[in-house]
């Protein structure tokens, strides 16, 4: 087990951020970390870096103890946390050979790893700009490639891609992709619900400092009383229909208002076909149709609720 972190607590002052949380991760996995605002997610990834003490449990990384004084497995180690941080005094090139240079020594081996870093990131026109002279999109990839210069075998990703264009999201995850088919064990945290279904093997969701549900996207699906929802147009359905409707195999609710017929199913296969196989025996007249299965956002609102954070 690459990660293990066994009944974790911690507190600060009065408040319980951690409470006994578990979470495991293996060689090679890209591993989602979810949660609502205040859950914990952040004190998680730095309890497990070492970063803050904590009052009880365990954190091992690559098999061994994670201490504060822990440098050579550091050193295998990336992290690319939320807030940017990089020196707006130095250049592109300058601030990703000064993160590279605090795990590599040999200058000739730092000078390729910032190279391939700058192409990695696409930031090769850009390598002698400045910070501020940097969007939004750019600053982010510039983080990340400080992050992950020196091609660290475990990389902890808190929120990578928030307040980026589209265009510099998928530049990210892509390159999180290429990263993790290189050998490079991901962790990812983020608020972003298509990104971590995209992007990761496994989904942990955490609420109150504790581990809620951990899984694959499909098997945290079939934990929530959420299956296919159909959508149609239909000019006239009879109140007989919508009640024969609501018996067809695996509905759990049917409603008619404005011409539109919503049906919701708790599981079964070719849902639809039969949905459209009787109303054109009630000769029905139907227009647009519309099929969707549960997603990750469906299941994060029902383990976490649906009531608003601070």
């Amino acid at each position: 087990m690459l990660i293990s972190v066994r009944n974790l607590v911690k507190r600060y002052g009065g408040l319980l951020a951690l409470d006994h949380f578990n979470l495991e991760v293996k060689q090679g996995e890209i591993v989602g970390l979810l949660g609502p605002n205040g859950s914990g997610k952040t004190t998680v990834i730095n309890c497990i870096l070492a970063l803050l003490e904590y009052d009880k449990g365990t954190v091992e990384v690559f098999g061994r103890p994670m201490q504060p004084d822990a440098y050579d497995i550091k050193r295998k180690i990336g992290i690319v946390m939320q807030n940017v941080a990089v020196f707006n005094e130095l250049c592109v090139d300058e601030n990703i050979d000064y993160f590279c240079g605090l795990y590599v020594r040999e200058p000739d081996t730092r000078r390729r790893l910032v190279e391939e870093a700058v192409d990695f990131v696409g930031l090769r026109e850009f390598r002698k700009f400045r910070p501020k002279r940097l969007s939004g999109g750019l600053l982010r990839r510039l983080n990340i490639a400080c992050g992950v210069a020196h091609r660290p075998q475990l990389l902890m990703l808190d929120e990578p891609t928030v307040g980026v264009d589209p265009q510099s999201r998928n530049s990210i995850l892509e390159g999180v992709r290429e990263l993790n088919r290189a050998g490079t064990t991901v962790v990812y945290t983020s608020h972003y619900m298509e990104e971590v279904e995209q992007l990761c093997s496994r989904v942990v969701i955490m609420d109150k400092g504790k581990t809620l549900a951990t899984g694959t996207t499909d098997e945290l699906k079939a934990m929530i009383n959420h299956g296919e929802s159909i959508s149609v147009e239909v000019y006239v359905l009879a109140p007989e229909d919508l009640d024969q409707i609501r018996q067809l195999p695996h509905v759990t609710r049917a409603h008619y208002s404005e011409n539109r017929l919503s049906v919701h199913y708790d599981g079964g296969q070719h849902n639809l076909l039969h949905l459209l196989d009787y109303l054109k025996s009630r000769d029905a007249s139907f227009n647009r149709v519309f099929s969707e299965q549960p997603t990750l956002n469906d299941v994060f609102l029902e383990i976490t609720g649906r009531q608003l954070r601070d």
